[in-house]
């Protein structure tokens, strides 16, 4: 699964890579172990053009009689994703983008769990797919929520787990937010694995694996005889 990933950049960076000329969004500051449950940025669109706003990381199908549901749809199978009631209409009409510039997991090593960190290897944005819904109670409150899609590892991946989420190459975006899609068999091609020569992982602290840590030395390669700990 994608349980964890880092969005390191600016608001008005995000702006101006997305071709989003204003945004609700009141403040944004760099995020370096941005977890389940929160509020997460992503890109829609309306038909005419880009949006950026806030979804719950954790999808919440409109017909689920309780929101806490969302904790076991943090990710899709894209594999398997036109076929589940909780992601087939999302994935005809309701896709966005969810920036990023990095995601961790868990690699299984001889002294424990080493988290590590993937990225581009020039440490640009990349978008990841994500699907999204809004759920609404009987009170009359509403979630807006998300999850993301994965995939098989590429050929750096895989060693360190068995899944990873789906990136898209930045000119397969604009096909992905494409409302008047619906048939997705167009869009099976977009979730093969992202190209290992363009991407990179290293160990970093074993500090990530708390939630309440946010500060940018979880993102500084380490050595990893100078873990303390392994999660």
């Amino acid at each position: 699964m994608c349980g964890r990933y880092t969005l390191t950049v600016t608001l008005e960076e995000l702006m101006v890579r997305y071709m989003i000329g204003e945004t609700m969004v009141p403040f944004h500051r760099p995020k370096y172990n941005i977890a389940p449950s929160q509020l997460i940025l992503s890109v829609i669109s309306d038909g005419v053009r880009n949006r950026l706003g806030e979804l719950k990381w954790g999808l919440v199908p409109p017909w689920a009689d309780n929101p806490k549901i969302g904790f076991q749809m943090l990710n899709a199978r894209s594999e398997t994703a036109a076929s589940k009631p909780a992601f087939q209409k999302p994935l005809q009409r309701k896709r966005c983008l969810i920036p990023a510039d990095g995601f961790y997991e868990w690699k299984t090593t001889p002294n424990g769990k080493q988290p590590m960190r993937i990225s581009l290897k020039n440490r640009a944005l990349f978008s990841m797919a994500g699907l999204y819904e809004t759920w609404v109670s009987p009170e009359g409150t509403r979630i807006n929520s998300c999850t993301i899609l994965t995939t098989a590892p590429n050929e750096l991946v895989s060693p360190i787990h068995d899944r990873m989420p789906v990136i898209l190459r930045p000119e397969d975006e604009q096909l992905w937010l494409d409302r008047s899609i619906t048939d997705t068999a167009v869009l099976m091609p977009l979730f093969a694995p992202y190209p290992s020569s363009e991407l990179e992982a290293y160990p970093v602290s074993a500090a990530v694996g708390n939630v309440s840590n946010d500060e940018s030395s979880l993102i500084e390669p380490c050595k990893v005889d100078e873990q303390l700990e392994l999660w």
